[in-house]
């Protein structure tokens, strides 16, 4: 897999190459650019395909002592991804985190066409609903960050409903969260990235929250894809999110939790090549 060195350390991302228009796949929270394999299969014969993995937890490489790991930071750190690689004209999607979102009305807009919002955070929602709202007072206690990834160390105790049950309605092979959660559980410095991201939640909520006016001026092609029995990311976000985007198209995904790219690869895929068409 191909790494690049940028200002807060190295970045693992997946690139399909080719000539083609070029689509951007950013995962959430302790998750890596996996999340998309199944849509990548669908897309990669017409489409680049670029998947980084942020430090969101599921990094192999710690990111420097001194980064900033804030929700604005990563998603700064995205945007010099976008940059450093010259990657222009992209379709930029998002499931589950929805940092991503500050990068519109940044330095980095101009390289963004096209924008898809898939049952991501949005609005007051971080941490989203459930188990991880508690994350961010976890974190705070010593030693807290370590305990609340026990779990994750057994597969048994993966889908839970305290840990990751609600986000995906059919398993996500052991083989894969094996892939997500090894960083976290086994090195200390990318546990501490986590801890720095997620004790920072409060300011993260903030700016989601003011992100919300510059969806407003975005006036290019947009898909919100909100999965139907979504437990975590509330459906009247996927609602609002249509509304505030001048360009937005709502698309309910049916049969699926948060994790449309792990529950409804197919029918993802099919509406981002329904929004690159556009």
């Amino acid at each position: 897999m191909p790494e690049v060195e940028l200002s807060s350390g190295t970045i693992d991302y997946e690139d399909t190459g080719g000539s083609g228009p070029i689509v951007v796949l950013v995962h959430g929270l302790i998750m890596d650019g996996s999340l998309w394999r199944h849509v990548i299969e669908q897309l990669r014969a017409d489409f680049r395909c670029v998947a980084p993995t942020l430090p969101l937890g599921g990094h192999r490489h710690p990111m420097h002592a001194d980064a900033d790991l804030s929700m604005r930071g990563i998603a700064a750190l995205l945007g010099e991804l976008l940059e450093h690689l010259d990657l222009r004209g992209v379709t930029l999607a998002m499931n589950d985190w929805g940092g991503a979102q500050l990068l519109i009305g940044s330095a980095h807009d101009e390289r963004i066409a096209r924008l898809a919002l898939c049952s991501c955070e949005a609005f007051d929602n971080v941490p989203p609903k459930g188990a991880a709202r508690l994350l961010p007072y976890i974190a705070r206690v010593p030693g807290g960050i370590d305990a609340a990834l026990l779990p994750f160390r057994f597969d048994r105790l993966r889908r839970l409903p305290m840990t990751y049950g609600p986000l995906s309605k059919r398993p996500v092979p052991r083989e894969v969260m094996d892939r997500w959660f090894a960083p976290a559980t086994g090195q200390r410095d990318v546990r501490r990235d986590l801890r720095k991201y997620v004790i920072d939640a409060a300011q993260g909520r903030r700016d989601l929250l003011a992100a919300a006016d510059a969806l407003r001026a975005f006036d290019r092609p947009a898909l919100v894809a909100w999965a139907s029995e979504d437990r975590l990311m509330p459906r009247d976000h996927g609602r609002r999110l249509a509304e505030l985007l001048p360009h937005g198209h709502l698309v309910e995904i049916p049969d699926s939790y948060t994790l449309i790219p792990e529950d409804q690869p197919a029918a993802l895929a099919a509406n981002l090549r329904e929004l690159l068409a556009r």
